[in-house]
């Protein structure tokens, strides 16, 4: 791919193999910077006065297409239908369904009147899984309704000059080497090289991240296009001023296209929970098929028909089904989702839930974030001292004093040289949450001396009455300082105010304001040393630093009505008195040093990844903790010991401060041994590029990645990372779009509270899987010893679906309103490896322990009823075949009672009853049991009222079903004897004790045999 007439590599629209991908990576490739204007006007045959012909417009339109982004694919509603119903863990009750079909089929060919219990559980699976399959994804369009982000991109009308005249068009009928006109509150229609300009300035944000509006002009000032400022990007804002400029790049070829492209044309990996519920399928049909295959091969040593033996390895596959539990996952997910909701965390995807659990990494954006995106007045220095200003609303952190004379002047200066004003009706809001109209700097100005005269019992707009202008020149890049001249109130004289970059500002004074009084400027260097010492300490807090001066003009020279010219200046604007300076940051916000601080005792490693300077990027990091106290970067050591950066070792620190020139540089070793060999790392100036390969070195370690962003720069890497976090005010559309989870209040505190959510939910429905599991046992073996033992059924299908979808459902769930264990944020993030959903441990425990427990209950139960009514454990084994002959009324008993096969059948499904009674009185004591992994009961408590609900109705619902009229017709569940309901409860008390034991020993001895065995 060749450089073509828009100056860097174009992009083939039909590939999308992966040298195009790792093109769309690469930086910018770029020299419409660099050439002068006559080479541009050749490459483009264009003019910069009359701009194209109408015939070479028509030409280069034919060739380029129209001005607009390729739109991201959406997958249709139908197929996201379609991954809900056959994804996952659907997939596996979709074949216990057919089995059951296929298992009625074949009984149905052999036996004139067979039994429907196949055919009723296949409806039933078909039923949960299409109604699951339904909820889930009502539950994610509710959350993710496709947003038309590329088109909202798009500005609507562009001015454009074509053979000289001007004319106003649709945006997407520019193309290249159009000549067009940029005022204040347009959007860039496309990628330009500005031609002339007039106090022109552009808002980066959506592209860099950097919140101040940047001055543009025609002179090439970087060789990072991004950063030069004679051109400004498709889709970016223009803020102020107005500017001609050339068209360099349309559509997809522009820098923002170039992202969108990217950002497209990213694959989503597996989120960690599908990983584990896939891993789960494996464990789950690997026993399934196991048993089914042994008790087949059993069933023809046994003498069993093969069309009988296929019956039951197909019953044993499906037995092995747990029935309620996508049903149990799904409602869990949703819960937490909308718990998340409440907590400003709207999740897109239901497994991006769990996702922010498992998160070992978080590449956090900086502004807006980590801080309040809004400049504040940090500090004053004044009287050669530095103070703090108001930086949290509410909270009155100001050292400063309004009534000093020097910090009163300092004010007034702040006030007057200053064009913003504060937007209407917004009396009650908080002055340093109001909004204004003005540029950042200017506004946290306004904030801070509105906050001063409010003590002095006035505000800034009286104090502007008073001081009526006379005169002012705007700030410009070129003489980096605003003035303006204002009548004094009371006094026939004029006051000159100025302010700017402080350096500037203070070369042009004489003498400086001091305690009140003005002095000489000393002829020896100790207060500019001491202005220099301040100005260094500021800015190296990462502040942007403000000079301003005053000057009181003689009255006879300059009188009232004087005519002040600003065009041809013939007022002073040397020998003024210097007064003092003001910082500006965009502060952090309140609760972030403690998320952070919360984040790193979990074990997640926070790195920023921000477009601002490293300077400002590194102050933050430091004030909310992501570079520790006792932390250093090779920049604090070189300046410690007093050597150059370079003679620094990078392994004898453990942060980093990596711009993106030097990440440029970097091949993906240096990259990974960077993330491997420093704990705490910021990386300032990236671009979009630079941030997603930053993520995928992450995920080479096997970390899983969260990211957070806002504008459209972000979307590659929130659409890479395992879980993308956008921001709901600041985040543009697109951002929204490419990410799994938004943050309504843009506050980073927000994904802790979500991390320490996604952990919940991981153990809980561990806790939920391990309940729901354990029933299995007391489901399959009954059919187990049916084949082996040849006894009557001890338990049918029907009733196994009400334990299933029934009894259990409601318990299971409730585990998902379990609150956490004391240690769940203290604890490092879980390894995907190791710590999985469902492992060796809990099956042991689920199936092995607990189970063995509950299928004793069970068999109990139905040797007692089996007993009372005259057979003998001894006399069933073997009765299986005389006991379903239909045609046999004889059956004795082990008293030498006949029984009829009515009466036969009546007892059978009694027992059925008995024994479905029986697993929901051990399930009891299951369910306290699964509330916690490792504390004792007594000790997490017994707080949960929807499981305390829920075993009350578990045991409601097995009285209902047994002791309804007519369901003993409809659903062949039998009234039961009161005392038939106790021999469990010994059974039930008994895994509480076991259960509590176990749990005793884990704790007691950490890390040994018992956890290493039995701690799931």
């Amino acid at each position: 791919m060749g450089k073509d007439k828009d100056g860097f590599k174009k992009l083939d629209k039909k590939a999308k193999g992966k040298e195009d991908m790792e093109d769309l990576k690469k930086e910018l490739d770029m020299d419409w910077h660099r050439i002068s204007m006559e080479e541009m006007c050749s490459r483009l045959e264009t003019n910069i006065e009359t701009g194209l012909t109408q015939a070479k417009y028509e030409e280069v339109f034919a060739r380029e297409g129209p001005n607009r982004l390729t739109p991201p694919k959406t997958t249709p509603e139908w197929i996201k239908f379609c991954k809900q119903l056959f994804g996952g863990f659907s997939t596996l009750l979709w074949i216990g369904a057919i089995l059951c079909f296929f298992a009625y089929g074949i009984q149905s060919s052999k036996y004139v009147d067979p039994a429907e219990d196949n055919l009723y559980l296949g409806a039933v699976l078909t039923f949960v899984v299409v109604v699951t399959g339904i909820f889930a994804y009502y539950q994610e369009a509710k959350s993710a309704a496709i947003m038309d982000s590329f088109k909202k991109m798009v500005p609507q009308t562009a001015t454009v000059i074509r053979d000289g005249k001007t004319d106003q068009v649709d945006a997407e009928l520019i193309t290249l080497g159009d000549l067009i006109e940029v005022k204040g509150g347009d959007k860039l229609p496309a990628d330009i090289r500005i031609v002339s300009c007039s106090g022109f300035k552009v808002d980066n944000s959506s592209l860099t991240g950097e919140s101040e509006p940047q001055s543009r002009g025609v002179e090439c000032t970087e060789d990072n296009p991004i950063e030069t400022k004679n051109l400004a990007f498709f889709s970016t804002n223009a803020v102020e001023g107005a500017c001609r400029a050339v068209v360099i790049s349309c559509g997809d070829n522009t820098v923002m296209g170039r992202i969108a492209s990217l950002a497209s044309s990213l694959g989503s990996d597996q989120t960690p929970i599908a990983i584990e519920i896939e891993h789960f399928i494996h464990i789950v049909s690997g026993v399934a098929v196991f048993l089914g295959v042994t008790f087949f091969i059993l069933a023809f040593i046994l003498g069993y028909e093969p069309i009988e033996a296929v019956v039951f390895l197909i019953g044993i596959i499906v037995a092995n089904v747990p029935e309620g539990l996508l049903a149990t996952v799904t409602v869990c997910l949703t819960l937490t989702a909308k718990r998340m909701a409440k907590k400003n965390c709207l999740v897109k995807n239901l497994e991006a839930v769990e996702t922010l659990g498992s998160t070992s990494t978080i590449c956090s954006d900086k502004t807006g974030t980590l801080t309040q995106n809004r400049m504040t007045v940090a500090h004053v220095w004044y009287d050669e001292k530095i103070l703090k200003g108001d930086t949290v609303p509410g909270k009155k952190d100001r050292e400063f004093d309004t009534k000093a004379p020097t910090c009163a002047a300092l004010i007034r200066i702040a006030s007057l040289c200053n064009r913003a004003v504060f937007l209407a009706n917004q009396d009650d809001t908080a002055i340093l949450q109001k909004n204004c109209q003005g540029d950042a700097s200017e506004s946290a100005l306004l904030k801070a001396v509105e906050i001063a005269w409010q003590d002095e019992g006035t505000n800034t707009e009286e104090v502007r009455k008073k001081h009526k202008k006379v005169i002012e020149i705007p700030f410009n890049s070129t003489n980096k300082y605003q003035v303006s001249v204002h009548e004094m109130p009371d006094k026939e004289q004029h006051l000159l105010v100025m302010k700017g970059a402080p350096e500037r500002i203070l070369d042009r004074c004489s003498s400086i304001l001091l305690n009140g009084e003005v002095i000489d400027m000393p002829a020896d260097s100790e207060y500019r040393a001491k202005f220099n010492a301040a100005y260094m300490e500021l800015g190296g807090m990462g502040e942007r630093v403000l000079g301003f001066c005053h000057s009181f003009l003689d009255t006879k020279e300059y009188p009232i009505g004087y005519a002040f010219n600003n065009e041809d200046v013939n007022f002073p604007l040397e020998n003024l008195t210097f007064v003092g300076l003001m910082a500006m940051i965009d502060p952090p916000r309140a609760n972030v040093p403690e998320a952070v601080a919360k984040c790193k005792s979990a074990g997640i490693k926070v790195i920023m990844v921000t477009g601002d300077h490293p300077i400002t990027a590194a102050a933050i990091a430091k004030n909310v903790g992501i570079i520790s106290d006792d932390s250093k970067t090779v920049d604090d050591v070189a300046k410690e010991s007093g050597v150059p950066v370079e003679e620094v070792n990078p392994e004898q620190v453990n942060a980093a401060v990596v711009h993106g020139s030097k990440l440029k540089e970097m091949t993906a070793e240096d990259l990974d041994c960077l993330l491997q060999n420093h704990e705490e790392i910021v990386f300032a100036r990236t671009s979009p590029q630079q941030k997603l390969i930053i993520v995928e070195a992450f995920q080479r370690a096997g970390q899983i990645v969260a990211v957070t962003g806002d504008g459209v720069n972000d979307s590659p890497a929130l659409k890479k990372a395992d879980i993308g976090i956008a921001m709901g005010i600041a985040g543009s559309d697109v951002s929204k779009e490419a990410a799994d989870m938004i943050l309504l209040d843009d506050n980073f505190a927000s994904i802790v509270t979500g991390v320490e959510e996604g952990r919940l939910i991981f153990d809980n429905l561990k806790k939920s899987i391990a309940y729901t599991l354990t029933s299995n046992i007391p489901e399959i073996s009954p059919f187990l010893f049916f084949i082996v033992l040849s006894i009557p059924l001890p338990l049918g299908t029907v009733t196994i679906l009400f334990i299933d979808l029934g009894t259990d459902l409601w318990p299971a769930i409730s585990l998902a309103y379990e609150k956490a264990e004391s240690d769940i944020m203290m604890r490092m993030p879980r390894d995907p490896q190791k710590d999985r959903l469902v492992n060796e441990r809990l099956i042991s425990v689920s199936y092995g322990q607990i189970g063995m427990i509950q299928a004793s209950a069970g068999f109990f139960v139905y040797f007692v009823i089996m007993a009372e009514n005259g057979f003998r454990p001894s006399r069933l084994i073997g009765l299986r075949k005389d006991w379903d002959d239909m045609s046999n009324q004889f059956v004795e008993d082990s008293y030498g009672q006949q029984w009829s096969f009515a009466d036969r059948k009546i007892l059978e499904y009694t027992c059925h009853s008995a024994f479905f009674v029986s697993i929901v009185i051990v399930q009891w004591a299951d369910v306290i049991i699964c509330k916690t992994r490792k504390l004792s009961v007594f000790t997490q408590g017994m707080n949960n009222w929807v499981l305390n609900t829920g075993i009350l109705f578990e045991t409601a619902l097995a009285a209902f079903m047994c002791y309804t009229p007519g369901l003993d017709k409809a659903l062949r569940v039998y009234p039961l004897r009161i005392w038939w309901w106790l021999p469990a409860l010994p059974f039930s008390l008994t895994i509480w004790i076991y259960d509590e034991c176990r749990r005793y020993l884990l704790r007691k001895y950490p890390g040994g045999w018992v956890e290493k065995e039995t701690y799931y």
